[in-house]
C-alpha cells in the first residue's frame, strides 16, 4: 500500500474555492479507485497551507486511477475550476509507505 500526500499552497484569501475543490475531489477520487483520507484546509497556523492524502495499493494501479480521473466528469470539472481559478499557487505530490506497523491497541487515558 502506497499513500500519496498532496501539499498545497493556496492563497490565503481564496480558501473557500479551495474548500470547494476539496469536496469535489470526495466525490470524484473514491468513485476512481483510491482511498481518500482527505483534504486537509487551512484553520490554525499557516493560511495557505493544505493537504490532500489518499491510499493506492501500487504506483501501477495509481497510473491506472489518473486516468480514471481524467476521464471522469468532475475530475475534469475540477481541473478546469483550479486553473480557472489559480488558487493553488504551488503543489507537491510524494508517494510513502506506511513504516510503522504493526501498531500498539490505542490506550485512552
Amino acid at each position: 500500500m502506497i499513500t500519496c500526500f498532496i501539499r498545497y499552497e493556496i492563497d490565503p484569501f481564496r480558501k473557500d474555492a479551495f474548500e470547494h475543490y476539496a469536496r469535489q475531489w470526495g466525490q470524484a477520487i473514491p468513485r476512481c479507485g483510491a482511498d481518500l483520507i482527505g483534504y486537509f484546509a487551512p484553520h490554525e497556523g499557516s493560511a495557505t497551507t493544505a493537504y490532500g492524502v489518499y491510499t493506492l495499493p501500487s504506483l501501477a494501479d495509481y497510473e491506472a486511477y489518473k486516468q480514471r480521473l481524467t476521464s471522469d466528469p468532475t475530475g475534469r470539472e475540477n481541473y478546469e475550476f483550479a486553473k480557472r481559478e489559480r488558487f493553488i499557487l504551488k503543489e507537491d505530490r510524494i508517494f510513502l509507505k506506511l513504516a510503522s506497523v504493526p501498531h500498539a491497541e490505542l490506550v485512552k487515558p
